[in-house]
């Protein structure tokens, strides 16, 4: 899964924009995935504060991770 078959699922789930970001940065109560020095980030950002940082190495598993949390909460 990428970015983009991402995007795809979570509209197709009918899932707020406002509860996540795929260009990171920090928005309220947002799980957010960001792509920085050939690395993936997820992590859940909260009054300016990241939370839960989990680390990727390949796009695949960073973008599956992110969408089981989105998901699930």
């Amino acid at each position: 899964m990428d970015r983009e078959d991402l995007k795809t699922r979570l509209k197709s789930e009918n899932i707020s924009k406002d509860k996540y970001s795929l260009i990171g940065g920090l928005p309220n109560k947002a799980y957010c995935l960001d792509h920085r020095n050939h690395k993936r980030y997820v992590y859940y950002c909260e009054r300016g504060n990241k939370t839960g940082i989990r680390e990727f190495t390949t796009e695949d598993e960073a973008c599956r991770f992110f969408y089981f949390l989105v998901i699930k909460n």
